[in-house]
């Protein structure tokens, strides 16, 4: 082989590895957002020393809090021995804060009773989205659970008489009360409860490695705990049930106890509306 033939070969040779070595990220890095990411299959990934679950193929997902630090640390040990270790920057977000005072504290501050369900409700929450299944619906792409306008956004925030309360987490959809709502993705329905104290009919679906979407105000499931659903199927519908004041879907996705912004997923939104449903 001659001398340029063995520089060829050498770049070739080098190709491949930094080809094999690739850490890829579909995905914004801002605030709340949901990533998924590719390594070489057979590699371990950490994010800020936390390992992460990875398919066979190689594929994760992570996802990064409302007021998620800016700066992490993405490291991939391959299964050649080497490691790379990538710093992650992400946008900051600014949100929508609304200030009202004069609020009767009887309006914003539930009873000791309704405290104690509330806290027994939101364990339960907290422990469906625990799950780590080897569901593989987060990685398909979604779609918006239910038509109509969106009249609350992600991040949003009230201070009543200088308390702040705590941030809304979803994406809300104004729409007629009994308007289907459709699975966003594939997955497993890990909780459907008719009446929780603030959310009313209350339903989960597990898409797989920690990631979850939950619907909040239903007024009846046409799915029940424990069932596969598919992407665009039937699940629920519209309601204004739980501390509602008109019908309307909110959705919210998490990342185990992370909570993220659906607008990170779904196609983007034209003109303030969700587009047209295709129900199955």
């Amino acid at each position: 082989m001659g001398k340029t033939g063995q520089i060829l070969g050498l770049a070739m040779m080098l190709l491949a590895v930094s080809s094999v070595q690739a850490i890829e990220l579909e995905g914004d890095l801002v605030q709340g957002s949901l990533v998924r990411g590719q390594v070489e299959p057979g590699s371990q990934v950490f994010l800020n020393d936390k390992p992460l679950r990875l398919t066979q193929a190689g594929r994760f997902v992570l996802g990064f809090g409302r007021s998620e630090d800016l700066v992490q640390t993405l490291k991939v040990e391959f299964p050649d021995g080497t490691a790379k270790v990538r710093e992650l920057v992400l946008a900051e977000r600014s949100y929508d804060i609304q200030r009202i005072e004069g609020v009767p504290s009887r309006t914003v501050t539930p009873s000791e009773a309704s405290l104690e369900r509330i806290r027994r409700e939101a364990e339960e929450v907290r422990r469906t989205r625990s799950r780590d299944s080897d569901l593989t619906g987060f990685l398909g792409e979604f779609v918006w659970p239910a038509e109509g306008r969106i009249s609350g956004v992600y991040g949003s925030q009230r201070v009543y008489n200088g308390e702040p309360r705590s941030p809304h987490y979803g994406i809300d959809i104004a729409a007629p009360a009994g308007a289907p709502v459709l699975a966003p993705a594939d997955g497993v329905v890990t909780m459907a409860a008719p009446d929780l104290f603030y959310s009313g009919g209350t339903l989960i679906i597990d898409h797989g490695f920690g990631v979850s979407s939950t619907f909040l105000h239903l007024s009846g499931f046409d799915v029940t705990p424990g069932q596969a659903v598919k992407k665009g199927q039937r699940i629920a519908r519209v309601g204004s049930s739980g501390r509602s004041t008109g019908p309307h879907l909110d959705w919210r996705i998490n990342w185990f106890d992370v909570r993220l912004d659906p607008m990170t997923v779904a196609p983007a939104p034209k003109s303030g509306r969700t587009p047209p449903l295709v129900d199955r």
